[in-house]
């Protein structure tokens, strides 16, 4: 098996690029620095050479976890700029995108494709709680993403699976955050090997409750 995943330097990503490897599964960790393997979500030609560069390889897995959040704690009065509007989206929405455009031959060479999506509750209008405008309306957008990418790719058999991952305890969560790097990762984990085109689409936490859009 084969699993590539995005924004594995640290926290989410690194936890997962370890479990899979734990596994047997041979991993494909990228990131736009400390890992072997350089991906600029960002950046399509970034994309495209690591797409070009693992051509005619199967993608088992293709994990959609890179993200930012550049507009915590910022004051709606003088915040929110435009410059880290588009950052953000060109991360955790476009960035998203591109990738799984790049390596759907990559995944149509698997005999059971899936795409994990990390989202996260920020994003849910259920839990709209102000603030953070620019990372919950990123969030929102990746959601309603794969929402779509589910139902386009469903015909081709690539299964896609969104996913909070609970608020967890990293760098970008904090020291705060409800649970730990292990439980996210433990529960994502499960949630991938549940994941079918019979369950394409469906928005989930970490630890498989349906989660409201």
């Amino acid at each position: 098996m084969t699993v590539l995943i995005t924004g594995a330097n640290r926290g989410i990503g690194a936890g997962l690029a370890d479990a899979c490897r734990a596994r047997g599964a041979q991993v494909v960790a990228a990131a736009r620095s400390g890992t072997d393997t350089p991906l600029d979500v960002s950046d399509p030609a970034s994309i495209r050479a690591l797409a070009d560069g693992l051509a005619g390889r199967a993608i088992d897995l293709l994990v959609c976890n890179a993200g930012i959040y550049r507009d915590k704690d910022m004051d709606l009065a003088a915040g929110y700029d435009a410059a880290t509007w588009a950052e953000t989206f060109a991360v955790n929405v476009t960035g998203v995108f591109l990738t799984v455009q790049a390596f759907l031959p990559h995944l149509d060479l698997s005999a059971a494709p899936k795409i994990a999506i990390i989202s996260s509750q920020m994003g849910s209008s259920a839990r709209a709680k102000g603030g953070s405008y620019i990372y919950r309306a990123s969030k929102a957008a990746a959601t309603n993403l794969g929402t779509n990418l589910a139902m386009d790719l469903a015909p081709r058999g690539i299964a896609v699976g969104i996913y909070h991952p609970g608020w967890v305890r990293t760098d970008m969560g904090g020291a705060g955050a409800d649970i730990s790097l292990e439980e996210s990762v433990a529960g994502l984990m499960d949630r991938f090997d549940a994941l079918s085109v019979a369950t394409t689409g469906a928005f989930l936490t970490w630890d498989g409750r349906p989660h409201p859009y």
